[in-house]
């Protein structure tokens, strides 16, 4: 495991030079909250890590609900029973194992790895613009209907999920990028992800921090860069066909 320590956010990257799957700690005043759950096995690592910092667990928020997120949210859960888990209002279906589509949703089926047998439950469902404690939830859909991502607004460092990613060169989710494919391959919506993409660009964070891939500081130009890529080679980025 590599931390890497930004300000107030803490990268916990599992794997990092062969598959990473990233966690983060956000400091805050009463303890830490630890956004995503990695793999199972990132138990140890996200325990230790916050033993070094010195603070509690008090959250954990998540991005999404696809498996290499939430892959050691009942283990944490066992750990440290009274932490309040927080995920988005549609999310909530996905992480017991709901793939359904909403009737309002465009009819294509969520791709990625769906939970099948994770027992927590969120204590909070979340919608945009909630806060938790010093971030602010913000509704960023298309990797998976109920994707979110997380701004601290003390520093504007954004937790973005896997709306972007930075390893195999910085891409919009579902924007397939040959030597990490792994994130498009697993995008639910790409059109709706490529909006929520503009929308976290306009934001203008002081670090892009994502699921998969180093954080990136000053990333406004790089996501721009990504967003510009998705419109002028959309044969990488093939839209499903919609509901109308």
């Amino acid at each position: 495991m590599r931390v890497t320590n930004h300000q107030t956010v803490y990268q916990l990257s599992f794997l990092p030079r062969v598959f990473p799957v990233n966690c983060y700690f956000v400091e805050e005043q009463d303890g830490l909250t630890l956004i995503d759950a990695g793999m199972p096995f990132s138990l140890k690592g996200i325990l230790n890590a916050a033993r070094k910092i010195g603070k509690p667990i008090r959250r954990i928020v998540l991005t999404h609900a696809h498996e290499d997120h939430v892959g050691s949210l009942d283990a944490l859960k066992k750990e440290v029973p009274d932490v309040v888990v927080y995920i988005s209002y549609r999310d909530a279906a996905l992480l017991g194992g709901d793939a359904s589509l909403l009737p309002t949703e465009p009819n294509v089926p969520i791709k990625g790895g769906i939970p099948k047998t994770v027992a927590t439950k969120a204590d909070v469902l979340l919608r945009d613009q909630d806060r938790i404690e010093s971030l602010l939830a913000l509704d960023a859909p298309g990797h998976t209907p109920g994707s979110m991502a997380f701004l601290d607004t003390r520093n504007r460092i954004l937790i973005a999920g896997d709306a972007f990613q930075t390893r195999g060169g910085i891409a919009v989710s579902g924007h397939l990028k040959p030597w990490f494919p792994f994130p498009a391959m697993a995008t639910w919506h790409k059109p709706t992800a490529l909006e929520s993409a503009k929308k976290l660009r306009d934001l203008q964070p002081s670090v892009l921090a994502v699921g998969h891939g180093r954080m990136l500081q000053h990333p406004l130009k790089k996501m721009t860069q990504a967003i510009d890529e998705w419109e002028i080679h959309p044969a990488l980025s093939t839209p499903h066909p919609t509901k109308e």
